[in-house]
């Protein structure tokens, strides 16, 4: 008799002192935060959540899709009202989308979109193409105030990347319309990688001395671009003769720098706030059973030297570089 009471004391005094969830919890899990823009993002989404009153409970993976399938486990165990995840491929995320699905839990993936499958996610991701398009526009714009004709070089990203993809056709689809006047004669494969950027970047300006117009898939690689053409004494401002027309995207703090500089023709800028915003928002909008669209695009905006100092503020680096 004595030893069934001290069980059902145990128990009682087990269940008064297991942890209670005070508020919601979200899961937020990084694939990695070793560039400027995933780490404002994750601040802009730590943000986010705190204004909703939401505990965030955070993991990066270290670029190892393993840790990361189990760390959602770990926001799965501790019953998190949400997951909002940055994954490594487009294909390792699907075991981790299928076991929240079996949860119930919402899972938004950030800024890259997976692969076609039949489980159930929303996806945040900027318009890859369409920023990069516009972008190129306004380059090519430049260029064309100029006497022709013109030859163009594109560091690409890491193809395994899908956005490097968007980024890539997107310049290659606008200079399309100008090949009678705009010749692409370098495009470098960069990996994400600074010394083979330099090293390619180089390359292509010692094959092609009148190269006039540069992009780069992304913002991280700027700094290979300034070292290469500071070599060849063409590192020069905006609107100075033999001034390459250069342009990026992302919108990091080194792009905000050269623009506010003089150096930065323009910049192709993901709206990290905006991006932020609505992958919380998705959450809550799954969580209290409204419809939500399955892949919520950013549209982005051009930064250039027509519209720095109106829009400036806008720019996600403009602030990392002021903080």
């Amino acid at each position: 008799m004595s030893r069934c009471l001290a069980f059902v004391t145990l128990a009682l005094c087990l269940t008064a002192c297991a942890p209670t969830k005070t508020r919601p919890r979200v899961g937020v899990a990084f694939e990695t935060l070793q560039t400027e823009y995933w780490v404002a993002s994750r601040n802009a989404i730590a943000e986010e959540l705190n204004k909703h009153g939401i505990e965030m409970i955070e993991a990066i993976a270290d670029g190892d899709a393993g840790r990361q399938y189990d760390q959602v486990g770990t926001f799965l165990t501790r019953q998190v009202d949400g997951i909002i995840l940055v994954h490594k491929d487009a294909d390792t995320v699907i075991p981790m989308v299928r076991r929240a699905n079996r949860a119930g839990v919402p899972f938004v993936i950030y800024n890259r979109q997976p692969a076609k499958s039949d489980t159930r996610s929303i996806t945040i991701a900027a318009d890859n193409y369409a920023i990069t398009c516009k972008t190129v526009e306004y380059l090519a714009g430049q260029i064309l105030k100029r006497p022709g004709p013109h030859k163009a070089a594109i560091l690409i990203g890491d193809l395994g990347d899908i956005n490097a993809i968007g980024r890539r056709d997107g310049f290659e689809d606008t200079l399309r319309r100008y090949a009678d006047r705009i010749q692409v004669v370098a495009r470098i494969p960069t990996e994400w990688n600074q010394e083979k950027t330099l090293a390619g970047i180089s390359n292509a300006l010692q094959a092609n001395q009148d190269i006039d117009l540069i992009f780069t898939s992304s913002d991280v690689l700027l700094p290979s671009i300034v070292s290469a053409l500071k070599a060849r004494n063409k590192y020069l401002p905006v609107g100075a003769p033999g001034h390459i027309v250069t342009g990026g995207f992302d919108g990091d703090a080194t792009a905000y720098r050269m623009l506010r500089e003089g150096y930065l023709d323009a910049d192709g800028v993901q709206d990290v706030y905006n991006d932020s915003e609505a992958a919380v928002q998705a959450i809550l909008d799954a969580r209290a059973g409204k419809p939500v669209l399955p892949l919520i695009l950013d549209a982005g905006f051009v930064l250039h030297q027509g519209n720095l100092t109106a829009d400036s503020a806008r720019m996600w680096g403009s602030r990392v570089r002021q903080n």
